[in-house]
């Protein structure tokens, strides 16, 4: 059975490991929502407003990017004892693991979702609203959000098909906010995992003592 202080050593290295990932991640994060800025790599998009609302919120850039960026600061400063934790005790580890997880899951959550609805509403982008053989009116909106009767996730025949532009805008949209979602999700998983080490490790400096 391991000893306390060999329990303790583990629990900061981990520490370590798990604020690397969760910066790591943050940084993908901030990455893929600001691709999604510029569709195509083409700029003329963000300058005439025509991005997405949930790109344009911006939650992989705050919330999984820079939020979850303070706590992994946090977490691999806990791990290493730099600075003010270099003599922190239980309690003050353990305060700023809530405080660290806290942050870094609310980031993570709220990234989750915009990323989640922004899947199910799919991209802005140039449509033909026409109906009934009437003239072609093409105008700028989420064709996908009120498709009831079709999935254009599942229906990839309609991914070059519905958006006129820009070029491309369904595989641009789906990609990287997939990627988002795919992140958020890992990144409340290093969370609560991190919560639990932060727990073992309170548990075993009592037990020490």
């Amino acid at each position: 059975m391991l000893s306390s202080p060999g329990v303790m050593a583990c629990s900061r290295t981990c520490s370590r490991i798990l604020g690397l990932s969760l910066g790591t991640t943050a940084l993908f994060a901030a990455g893929a929502n600001t691709v999604l800025l510029f569709p195509n790599w083409d700029v003329s998009y963000l300058l005439r407003g025509l991005i997405g609302k949930q790109a344009m919120l911006g939650s992989g850039l705050w919330g999984g990017g820079l939020m979850v960026l303070i706590a992994a600061t946090l977490i691999s400063m806990t791990g290493w004892r730099y600075g003010c934790f270099s003599e922190s005790g239980p309690c003050q580890s353990m305060l700023t693991a809530l405080l660290s997880s806290s942050l870094a899951f609310l980031g993570a959550l709220i990234c989750f979702i915009t990323s989640g609805v922004a899947l199910k509403d799919g991209p802005l982008c140039m449509f033909d609203d026409s109906s009934f053989n009437q003239m072609q009116a093409w105008k700028y909106g989420y064709p996908f959000k009120d498709l009831h009767n079709r999935n254009y996730l599942y229906d990839r025949s309609l991914w070059n098909s519905v958006c006129l532009e820009p070029s491309k805008a369904v595989i641009w949209h789906v990609s990287f906010f997939s990627t988002l979602l795919c992140v958020s999700l890992l990144q409340i998983l290093l969370v609560v995992i991190h919560f639990i080490n932060s727990f073992l490790g309170l548990f075993c400096s009592l037990c020490e003592k």
